[in-house]
């Protein structure tokens, strides 16, 4: 692998959804680089410092929140003369995005008293009014023609269906839950998943014109769903639960055929590979090198004698496990990351209660596939969007990697970055690694099909 070098930044920054550009905010500059030479290609300064952007879908216009204002700029890349800015007065903003097209902008107040779609074309402007959350509660159906809007009104959740061509409501209906805590329309349209607050296990499938599918509880009377993922293929519904486990559903019957069980510790039987991180000590040949004692006295740094690597574990092994305290709130339990890769035949968790062990499930087989054990809890994991190949980071200066064919770690040559989040492009060739400061970009191989890598690379 390949990295550049480091460039600085203050908050977000990701690719374009082409994968021509990348953006970073620097303060309350945006800074839009060029993905193979990284050059500067625009520069724009916005009103204050930048607290979150996000990419139009055609990769043309790019909008900044300012949350201390707050208001949202928007910029164009192919007419950088072209400006916007959107304020709603005393009622504030929350949270931006776009729409579909990338040619309107919906943004909720604060309070969450109403979502307002700009048009950025005739500037004309529709009100949902009592939008249930700020940052959650809006998807989008896959070929971009309709919105599901989460709202609340008289103590009572309801869901309104909006045509994203001229954002008129084609329908509003009531869905059986307390607190309803988000929404996904299934990749392939045909159905709306919304799942209820931790305090109540449920999850219920809607169809487009409010019949409920089905409705799914797999237990009562404790803290219930924490995570929710559709497969790519549209075929299975992962719900992560604070029991530990995960449960897959099918889209058929909209069954559980799968449950998957995290436990402390992994006894045989067990096909799982399990791999630990461990240092190992560098082996330096200085007999016959002569150094002097000042030079000897500056290598200090413990990083430099080692190195890391994956160790294979036989079983039983047992995980570090973390208990949560009873008398704090949102306890660090059950499957806070799930993540499916593109080809839906593996999904990866995170049971929080284990946050240095992340799991492998092999949905077409049924079984764990693998067990990557880090020094460090796990801070990110994402899926290659190309081929089966995962990469997570703990922020250390390491990235680490699975396929099916073995784990291998790799080490950052930057000094002094600790990468605390990663971001695959779209075409699967690049890596934006982030550390509390400053990002760069690794270029990725591409994977061969009978690839075969040591766990020591």
């Amino acid at each position: 692998m390949e990295f550049t070098e480091a460039y600085k930044h203050t908050g977000p920054c990701c690719f374009s959804p082409n994968a021509r550009y990348i953006a970073a905010a620097v303060d309350y500059r945006l800074v839009i680089r060029d993905t193979l030479s990284f050059k500067v290609v625009q520069l724009f300064s916005c009103l204050d410092k930048i607290s979150y952007i996000e990419w139009a879908l055609d990769s043309e216009y790019i909008l900044c929140g300012l949350h201390k204002r707050p208001m949202i700029q928007a910029w164009s890349l192919t007419q950088p003369e072209w400006t916007c800015k959107i304020d709603e007065g005393p009622a504030g903003i929350a949270y931006a995005r776009w729409s579909p097209d990338s040619r309107h902008i919906l943004t909720t107040s604060e309070f969450q008293l109403r979502l307002t779609v700009w048009s950025l074309v005739n500037t004309a402007c529709v009100h949902v009014q009592w939008p249930k959350h700020a940052s959650k509660g809006v998807s989008f159906t896959k070929d971009g023609k309709f919105a599901a809007i989460c709202t609340r009104r008289d103590c009572k959740d309801y869901i309104h269906l909006l045509s994203c061509h001229n954002w008129e409501i084609m329908g509003v209906f009531a869905v059986d839950t307390l607190d309803m805590t988000d929404i996904q329309w299934s990749p392939d349209d045909s159905a709306i998943v919304i799942w209820d607050s931790s305090l109540e296990y449920k999850v219920l499938i809607y169809s487009p014109d409010g019949r409920c599918l089905y409705k799914y509880q797999a237990y009562e009377s404790g803290l219930g769903v924490k995570s929710v993922s559709w497969s790519p293929c549209g075929q299975f519904l992962a719900v992560g639960s604070y029991d530990q486990m995960l449960r897959v559903l099918n889209h058929l019957t909209w069954k559980t055929f799968a449950e998957f069980m995290h436990l402390s510790t992994v006894r045989a039987p067990c096909s799982a590979a399990v791999f630990k991180e461990v240092d190992e000590p560098l082996q330096l040949d200085m007999s016959e090198l002569c150094l002097d004692d000042d030079f000897m006295g500056g290598s200090d740094a413990p990083e430099a004698h080692f190195k890391v690597r994956y160790e294979v574990m036989e079983v039983p092994i047992t995980l570090p496990f973390q208990k949560p305290p009873v008398d704090k709130p949102n306890p660090k339990q059950g499957i806070g990351l799930l993540s499916w890769s593109n080809d839906s035949q593996y999904i990866c968790t995170r049971n929080d209660s284990m946050p240095t062990a992340l799991w492998i499930w092999d949905i077409r087989h049924l079984e764990v596939a693998a067990i990557l054990v880090q020094k460090d809890p796990i801070r990110a994991a994402a899926w290659d969007p190309i081929c089966t190949r995962l990469v997570l980071c703990t922020g250390s200066s390491h990235l680490y990697m699975w396929t099916p064919s073995g784990a291998y770690c790799v080490n950052n040559p930057l000094p002094q970055f600790s990468i605390t989040d990663l971001k695959w492009n779209s075409d699967g060739s690049c890596l934006l690694l982030k550390d509390k400061e400053s990002f760069c970009c690794a270029a990725v191989p591409l994977l061969p099909e009978s690839s075969d890598y040591s766990s020591d690379e």
